[in-house]
Protein backbone atom coordinates (compact mmCIF):
# COMPACT_ATOMS: atom_id res chain seq x y z
CA UNK A 1 0.00 0.00 0.00
CA UNK A 2 1.47 3.53 -0.99
CA UNK A 3 1.89 6.33 1.67
CA UNK A 4 -0.56 8.14 0.05
CA UNK A 5 -2.88 5.17 0.51
CA UNK A 6 -2.34 4.83 3.93
CA UNK A 7 -2.77 8.79 4.48
CA UNK A 8 -6.60 8.49 2.97
CA UNK A 9 -7.56 5.33 4.89
CA UNK A 10 -7.02 7.56 8.01
CA UNK A 11 -8.35 9.88 6.76
CA UNK A 12 -11.63 9.17 5.48
CA UNK A 13 -12.05 7.04 8.98
CA UNK A 14 -15.27 6.33 10.53
CA UNK A 15 -16.72 4.22 12.65
CA UNK A 16 -14.41 1.54 14.81
CA UNK A 17 -10.93 3.67 15.21
CA UNK A 18 -11.83 6.75 14.21
CA UNK A 19 -12.09 10.28 16.10
CA UNK A 20 -15.15 9.63 17.42
CA UNK A 21 -14.80 6.44 18.33
CA UNK A 22 -11.74 7.06 20.60
CA UNK A 23 -13.61 9.99 22.02
CA UNK A 24 -16.57 7.60 23.51
CA UNK A 25 -13.79 5.20 24.24
CA UNK A 26 -12.57 8.42 26.53
CA UNK A 27 -8.75 8.14 28.57
CA UNK A 28 -7.37 4.93 29.95
CA UNK A 29 -4.70 3.71 31.78
CA UNK A 30 -2.21 4.85 29.02
CA UNK A 31 -3.34 8.32 29.08
CA UNK A 32 -2.95 8.23 33.28
CA UNK A 33 0.28 6.90 32.27
CA UNK A 34 1.14 9.99 30.12
CA UNK A 35 0.06 12.00 32.57
CA UNK A 36 2.04 10.31 35.61
CA UNK A 37 5.36 11.49 33.74
CA UNK A 38 4.44 14.94 32.51
CA UNK A 39 3.53 15.47 36.33
CA UNK A 40 7.09 14.38 36.94
CA UNK A 41 8.75 16.15 34.36
CA UNK A 42 7.45 19.03 33.14
CA UNK A 43 4.77 22.25 34.83
CA UNK A 44 1.55 22.71 33.31
CA UNK A 45 2.83 25.73 30.96
CA UNK A 46 4.07 23.11 29.05
CA UNK A 47 3.76 22.81 25.18
CA UNK A 48 2.48 19.82 24.63
CA UNK A 49 1.80 18.58 21.20
CA UNK A 50 0.57 14.93 20.54
CA UNK A 51 0.45 12.96 17.35
CA UNK A 52 -2.43 11.52 16.08
CA UNK A 53 -4.98 13.39 18.54
CA UNK A 54 -8.08 11.96 17.33
CA UNK A 55 -11.59 13.07 18.85
CA UNK A 56 -8.79 14.26 22.04
CA UNK A 57 -9.47 12.20 24.05
CA UNK A 58 -5.67 12.22 25.87
CA UNK A 59 -5.49 16.15 25.69
CA UNK A 60 -8.95 16.86 27.39
CA UNK A 61 -7.62 14.36 30.24
CA UNK A 62 -4.09 16.80 30.79
CA UNK A 63 -6.45 20.05 30.18
CA UNK A 64 -8.57 18.88 32.91
CA UNK A 65 -5.48 18.36 34.69
CA UNK A 66 -4.05 21.95 34.71
CA UNK A 67 -2.58 22.00 31.03
CA UNK A 68 -3.51 24.30 28.98
CA UNK A 69 -0.95 24.86 26.00
CA UNK A 70 -1.79 22.22 24.33
CA UNK A 71 -1.61 20.88 20.36
CA UNK A 72 -2.83 17.74 18.25
CA UNK A 73 -2.26 16.82 15.00
CA UNK A 74 -4.85 14.58 12.90
CA UNK A 75 -5.13 13.96 9.68
CA UNK A 76 -9.04 12.86 9.73
CA UNK A 77 -10.93 16.44 9.62
CA UNK A 78 -13.71 14.57 11.57
CA UNK A 79 -11.54 15.25 15.09
CA UNK A 80 -12.28 18.78 14.75
CA UNK A 81 -16.15 18.41 14.90
CA UNK A 82 -15.48 15.80 17.67
CA UNK A 83 -13.41 18.13 19.98
CA UNK A 84 -15.65 20.64 19.77
CA UNK A 85 -18.46 18.32 21.08
CA UNK A 86 -17.11 16.39 22.97
CA UNK A 87 -14.73 18.98 24.82
CA UNK A 88 -15.26 22.42 23.95
CA UNK A 89 -13.04 23.51 26.80
CA UNK A 90 -10.18 22.02 25.41
CA UNK A 91 -11.25 23.10 21.73
CA UNK A 92 -10.70 26.76 23.26
CA UNK A 93 -7.41 26.52 24.74
CA UNK A 94 -6.53 24.19 22.43
CA UNK A 95 -4.26 24.44 18.97
CA UNK A 96 -5.12 22.07 16.23
CA UNK A 97 -3.82 21.47 12.95
CA UNK A 98 -5.87 18.74 10.18
CA UNK A 99 -3.61 17.16 8.22
CA UNK A 100 -0.74 14.09 8.07
CA UNK A 101 1.72 14.14 10.65
CA UNK A 102 4.34 14.36 7.58
CA UNK A 103 2.70 17.77 6.42
CA UNK A 104 2.81 19.46 9.74
CA UNK A 105 5.50 18.44 11.55
CA UNK A 106 8.15 20.10 9.15
CA UNK A 107 6.71 23.54 9.78
CA UNK A 108 7.68 23.92 13.38
CA UNK A 109 10.73 25.29 14.71
CA UNK A 110 13.14 23.73 15.86
CA UNK A 111 12.85 22.93 20.04
CA UNK A 112 9.26 23.93 19.54
CA UNK A 113 7.39 22.00 21.51
CA UNK A 114 8.28 21.04 25.52
CA UNK A 115 6.67 17.44 25.07
CA UNK A 116 5.79 15.38 22.16
CA UNK A 117 3.71 12.05 22.47
CA UNK A 118 1.62 9.47 19.96
CA UNK A 119 -0.53 6.80 21.07
CA UNK A 120 -0.58 4.14 18.26
CA UNK A 121 -0.40 6.70 15.74
CA UNK A 122 3.28 6.15 14.51
CA UNK A 123 2.48 2.86 14.10
CA UNK A 124 0.61 4.28 10.51
CA UNK A 125 3.22 5.89 9.23
CA UNK A 126 4.27 4.37 6.05
CA UNK A 127 8.06 3.16 5.57
CA UNK A 128 8.24 5.88 2.48
CA UNK A 129 7.74 9.15 5.24
CA UNK A 130 9.97 7.50 8.24
CA UNK A 131 12.36 10.43 7.14
CA UNK A 132 9.57 12.59 9.53
CA UNK A 133 11.01 10.73 12.51
CA UNK A 134 13.96 13.24 12.62
CA UNK A 135 11.42 15.82 12.31
CA UNK A 136 9.46 14.58 15.51
CA UNK A 137 13.03 14.57 17.32
CA UNK A 138 13.99 18.14 16.02
CA UNK A 139 10.89 19.65 17.11
CA UNK A 140 11.18 18.02 20.61
CA UNK A 141 12.61 20.20 23.45
CA UNK A 142 12.36 18.15 26.24
CA UNK A 143 10.44 14.67 26.96
CA UNK A 144 9.35 12.56 23.63
CA UNK A 145 6.82 9.85 24.71
CA UNK A 146 6.09 6.89 22.67
CA UNK A 147 2.77 4.30 23.26
CA UNK A 148 3.06 1.94 20.04
CA UNK A 149 2.77 -1.60 18.86
CA UNK A 150 6.44 -2.70 18.80
CA UNK A 151 8.01 -5.79 16.72
CA UNK A 152 9.07 -9.11 18.97
CA UNK A 153 12.36 -9.09 19.74
CA UNK A 154 15.21 -6.83 18.44
CA UNK A 155 13.81 -6.31 14.88
CA UNK A 156 13.93 -2.78 13.84
CA UNK A 157 10.42 -2.77 11.45
CA UNK A 158 7.92 -5.46 11.19
CA UNK A 159 4.08 -5.15 9.00
CA UNK A 160 1.44 -6.28 10.02
CA UNK A 161 -1.76 -6.59 8.49
CA UNK A 162 -5.16 -6.14 10.24
CA UNK A 163 -8.29 -6.09 8.33
CA UNK A 164 -5.88 -5.95 5.29
CA UNK A 165 -4.49 -2.95 6.01
CA UNK A 166 -0.86 -2.48 7.21
CA UNK A 167 0.68 -2.05 10.40
CA UNK A 168 4.22 -0.81 10.69
CA UNK A 169 5.50 -1.75 13.98
CA UNK A 170 9.45 -0.40 14.73
CA UNK A 171 12.05 -0.42 17.17
CA UNK A 172 11.53 3.17 18.97
CA UNK A 173 14.12 2.77 21.40
CA UNK A 174 16.95 2.35 18.41
CA UNK A 175 15.19 5.09 15.75
CA UNK A 176 15.20 7.69 18.26
CA UNK A 177 18.23 6.25 20.24
CA UNK A 178 19.88 7.10 16.57
CA UNK A 179 18.32 10.62 16.63
CA UNK A 180 20.05 11.55 19.60
CA UNK A 181 17.45 10.32 22.67
CA UNK A 182 17.97 8.56 25.55
CA UNK A 183 15.41 6.18 26.84
CA UNK A 184 15.18 6.56 30.31
CA UNK A 185 11.39 4.69 30.85
CA UNK A 186 10.17 1.94 29.61
CA UNK A 187 7.16 -0.19 30.08
CA UNK A 188 4.88 -3.16 28.79
CA UNK A 189 1.24 -2.37 28.25
CA UNK A 190 -1.20 -5.45 27.32
CA UNK A 191 -0.34 -4.97 23.54
CA UNK A 192 1.68 -1.45 23.40
CA UNK A 193 4.86 -0.80 24.98
CA UNK A 194 5.42 2.81 26.94
CA UNK A 195 8.87 4.60 26.05
CA UNK A 196 9.73 7.83 27.40
CA UNK A 197 13.02 9.98 26.10
CA UNK A 198 15.16 12.46 26.90
CA UNK A 199 17.79 14.24 24.50
CA UNK A 200 21.12 12.69 25.77
CA UNK A 201 22.77 16.27 27.17
CA UNK A 202 19.54 16.67 29.18
CA UNK A 203 19.84 14.83 32.99
CA UNK A 204 17.35 12.34 34.11
CA UNK A 205 13.76 13.56 35.61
Amino acid sequence: MSPSAVQNEWAGRSGHYSPEFYAEYGPDTGTEAILEVLEKSVDTDASILELGCGGGRHLAHLHDHGYENLYGIDINEDAGEVIERKYPALEVDGTFYFDAIEDVVPTFETDAFDVVFSVETLQHIHPDNAWVFEDIARVTDDRLLTMENEPDGDELLTVTNVDDFPLYFRNWERIFGDLGWRQVHSSEGNIDTFRVFEKRAASSA
